[in-house]
């Protein structure tokens, strides 16, 4: 790598053309100035002509001055990100499950849109990988159902969703387990544990969900209401995942009672900040989950 110094030294002989202002703007000999030329000239080759009253770069010497720039733009870049003032450009990288990820997506590409300089980069994941991708720094920013307890991670109150029993619109009166008996369940990779968790509140005593005949399943959070709009069962899923379902006229949420509801936790590395940028995401998004139509 090249000295710094030495750097510093060709940049200021370049603009001021002459050895003598130059070791005096510097505070050095021109003995050293003539130095440092010669120490990069013979990493480099020739870089500039000697002439009497002038210093003329040679090639090498122009793209040398234009590699100088680029250094000095790049410092500067690195100040203002490690200072907390470059709020205008970088990336947001979250990672979430995917109910509540649907419903961050459109809020984070409407950031973008506000903040041209910001990249969005989202993905949705269950709990243990947004762990792991959060403490192995693959994410800045990670949401999680259960609140971790390692040292390493900072975790702190973000939103709270309540699981629903949705129906097929034409078949939303159940009053009785024989009403699920009769529409089958839509299964999902947590159907099952969020099922068991709502409908022994709504249906105490009951079989238990692993009674009823499975209609369906599918692993895509988008996906799980399509067979439920149409007709072809029930299913127990998020709000957040039923809100951003496009064509609610064909479900129906069924009231069950005292709501079963998870807290969602937001998760980043303990050991230093957030960027600048991922802090003003997290409290635009504060503000709009804390608003009543954020889900409905």
């Amino acid at each position: 790598m090249l000295n710094p110094q030495w750097l510093r030294t060709f940049t200021t002989l370049a603009e001021l053309g002459s050895f003598t202002r130059t070791a005096e703007r510097l505070q050095l000999t021109q003995a050293a100035v003539s130095q440092h030329l010669r120490h990069l000239e013979n990493e480099l080759g020739l870089l500039a002509i000697r002439r009497p009253r002038q210093l003329e770069l040679t090639p090498a010497g122009n793209a040398l001055l234009a590699y100088c720039a680029e250094l000095d733009l790049a410092d500067k870049r690195l100040r203002l990100r490690l200072s907390g003032a470059d709020a205008e450009s970088g990336e947001i990288s979250l990672i979430s499950p995917g109910s509540i990820g649907l419903a961050l997506f459109p809020m984070l590409l409407a950031l973008q849109q506000a903040h041209p300089g910001w990249v969005v980069r989202h993905r949705f994941a269950p709990d243990p990988e947004v762990l792991a991708a959060v403490l192995q720094n693959q994410y800045e920013l990670g949401l999680v159902t259960l609140k971790p307890d390692d040292a390493r991670l900072s975790a702190s109150h973000f939103t709270e969703e309540p699981l629903e029993l949705v129906a097929p619109a034409a078949h939303a009166e159940i009053h009785e387990w024989a009403d699920l008996e009769r529409l089958g369940f839509i299964d999902h990779p947590d159907g099952q544990a969020m099922a068991s968790r709502l409908l022994s509140r709504r249906f105490p005593g009951s079989p238990g969900i692993h009674t009823l005949r499975r209609q369906g399943f599918s692993n895509q959070i988008g996906l799980i209401l399509e067979p439920v709009a149409r007709g072809l069962g029930f299913t127990v899923i998020p709000r957040y995942a039923r809100s951003a379902f496009p064509r609610q006229d064909d479900i129906a949420v069924v009231e069950c009672g005292p709501p079963v509801v998870d807290t969602l936790w937001l998760i980043h590395r303990s050991e230093w900040p957030v960027s600048n940028c991922a802090a003003r995401a997290i409290d635009h998004l504060r503000e709009r989950f804390a608003k009543p139509d954020a889900a409905r």
